[in-house]
């Protein structure tokens, strides 16, 4: 299956190495460019890619925002060159499935294409360590609805909330990868959520 891609970046230059760092992996297919972050939402909505790979710092609209514009209609994957607490933790809080770094090399970036167009949440190494440390210091605020989940719907949020990928989840809990992602949407639907990630971050803060 190729997987369908937006680039949204306000850098020309910038978009062109993204799209030939992508346009080398055989299965994932550039539909469309953005250089704001207006733009990036119109572009979103017209092409329901599978991905969009957002920066943050864009004129009109910043990618937050965008993020926050897309939630329910495709996966964000945040690519910039700042990792400040501000942007990461805004980021995640908006819905975004992922945040790598610039820096990142052209094969973990077509890896995380992957991931999240998979329906996994991936966070780069570089500030992973930072947003465990800055949640854990948060005092718990409230139990998860548990009751809205059915008892499989609990086991699926316990592993999302491990960090399990969906193929990780099917073989722990033995279903199907596509029931598996099933239940994932059904978690995030429940509790109102935009992403795995966000999963995670509610599950810990009541466990």
């Amino acid at each position: 299956m190729t997987i369908r891609v937006l680039v949204a970046d306000d850098h020309a230059a910038v978009r062109a190495g993204i799209v030939l760092v992508l346009g080398g992996a055989g299965d994932i297919e550039v539909v469309g460019q953005a250089g704001d972050g207006e733009e990036a939402v119109a572009m979103a909505r017209e092409l329901r890619p599978d991905v969009v790979l957002m920066d943050v710092r864009m004129p009109k609209m910043d990618g937050i925002s965008a993020t926050r514009e897309l939630a329910g209609v495709t996966d964000v994957l945040i690519l910039t060159t700042f990792d400040v607490d501000e942007y990461v933790f805004g980021a995640l809080r908006a819905g975004a499935a992922g945040f790598l770094l610039k820096n990142t090399d052209a094969e973990s970036l077509v890896d995380a294409v992957r991931l999240v167009a998979r329906g996994d949440g991936l966070i780069s190494p570089a500030v992973t360590r930072r947003l465990i440390s800055a949640f854990a210091e948060q005092p718990v605020r409230r139990e998860p609805p548990t009751d809205l989940l059915t008892p499989r719907e609990r086991e699926v949020l316990a592993c999302v909330a491990r960090g399990l990928s969906n193929a990780e989840i099917a073989k722990e809990l033995d279903m199907a990868e596509a029931t598996t992602k099933t239940h994932v949407s059904r978690v995030l639907n429940k509790l109102g959520l935009r992403s795995r990630v966000q999963a995670a971050i509610y599950y810990s803060e009541g466990n």
